[in-house]
């Protein structure tokens, strides 16, 4: 965009993580932004994140002040062990976050979205907006009109769909798709917490068969606890079981994991199918791309659903700023982004069915694998992971 010219308006449908890390990015780029949300208003699930280094870094570039160290807890170890807590391995990540310099914040979905709704201030936020659909032919310097179940219309030069799982956007570009179950079902929870073993700042995983559970510090005396369990498909997308079955699935586990369940309303447990897409190729076309759940579903084994949906935000804010040809700025942002996410969403199900495992034979060697990996070689995988790439020149 040269001085004189109009500033550009993109669109962005969904309000979650990706979403509003995107409307804060492209206004930091340059361009006008409105963000339009199916929600009458945002509700934070009760669950909790680990942002990893490598998000803190994206978000660290865009230069807004975002300090989610106030809001959450520095991640100060990370273990993993048995069902009855004996441990397997301990991680790397406070070596590795001290290398890189940035740290790795646990922190509530509530608290990290209060956080970049504040970054976000200024920026319109519709809520109730719920996008049908979109259009390009006819649409004024070859825009993009996006349509609402009330009747309205936005028109804007660029569309980011950040729509999460069940993208509109996504829908309207690929067509119907199936979803991928990853057979096991998700319990989530936050609960106030004190266990002699539950440490500020750390992050525990517990391996059974089948079965897993985590302990993740929020800090100011809360506990995000998750448990997986596997079962069938059609179990899991309507489970109706209650808290006696969840402390019945972790019977004889360590006394920290059964004390976390005892200590949580019944009411505050979440349960959710586990669950991601076959890899899209291709994001987007003309001025429409996609960003986040939208762009990659992935499962939750790496903890980076979220890592990686605000590192596509920052680089979209990058390639977009300045750009004069829209649509080959957002296949620009597609192709820097295609091999990273590509990548995390294909070890997020190969580590999954790795640790959900209830196979006798194979539990014994998916405990070997993590507790004799050589450490120059977990360390570079992590560190892989936790570094914000940078984007070609």
């Amino acid at each position: 965009m040269t001085r004189n010219s109009p500033r550009k308006k993109a669109l962005v449908i969904g309000a979650g993580i990706g979403g509003l890390t995107a409307a804060v990015a492209l206004r930091e780029a340059g361009l006008d932004v409105e963000v339009h949300e199916r929600a009458g208003e945002l509700r934070a699930a009760g669950s909790g994140l680990s942002v990893m280094s490598n998000a803190i870094g994206a978000l660290n570039s865009l230069g807004v002040g975002i300090d989610l160290e106030k809001r959450g807890e520095a991640l100060r170890s990370y273990h993993v062990k048995t069902a009855s807590g004996r441990l397997i391995r301990e991680f790397p990540f406070p070596e590795i976050i001290g290398r890189l310099g940035v740290p790795s914040v646990l922190i509530t979905r509530a608290n990290l979205q209060q956080s970049l709704l504040e970054a976000a201030e200024g920026i319109p936020l519709h809520f109730g907006a719920a996008a049908t659909g979109f259009e390009t032919d006819g649409v004024p310097g070859g825009g993009v009109r996006v349509a609402f179940d009330d009747g309205t219309t936005a028109e804007g030069d660029v569309l980011i769909g950040a729509d999460g799982f069940n993208s509109v956007v996504r829908g309207q570009l690929v067509g119907p798709e199936d979803s991928q179950d990853s057979g096991y079902i998700c319990w989530l929870a936050v609960v106030p917490f004190s266990h002699p073993r539950f440490t500020p700042g750390s992050v525990t995983h517990f391996w059974g068969s089948g079965k897993r559970f985590g302990l993740v510090d929020m800090g100011a005396g809360r506990l995000y606890w998750w448990g997986t369990k596997n079962m069938p498909a059609e179990l899991s997308r309507d489970w109706k079981g209650g808290k006696a079955e969840i402390l019945h699935s972790y019977a004889g586990w360590a006394d920290e994991v059964r004390q976390a369940i005892l200590a949580t309303p019944e009411e505050s447990i979440i349960a959710v199918p586990s669950r991601d897409r076959a890899f899209l190729e291709r994001w987007g076309r003309g001025p429409v791309t996609l960003l986040g759940d939208a762009a990659h579903p992935m499962l939750t084994s790496l903890g980076q659903g979220s890592g990686m949906a605000i590192e596509d935000a920052v680089v979209l804010g990058r390639v977009l700023k300045g750009a004069t040809d829209l649509p080959r700025a957002l296949r620009r942002y597609e192709d820097e982004r295609r091999e990273r996410t590509r990548g995390m969403v294909a070890a997020s199900r190969g580590i999954s069915s790795f640790e959900q495992s209830e196979d006798p034979f194979r539990r014994p060697v998916r405990d070997a694998y993590f507790r004799f990996m050589p450490q120059s070689r977990l360390t570079r995988t992590l560190e892989d992971a936790l570094t914000f790439p940078a984007v070609a020149g």
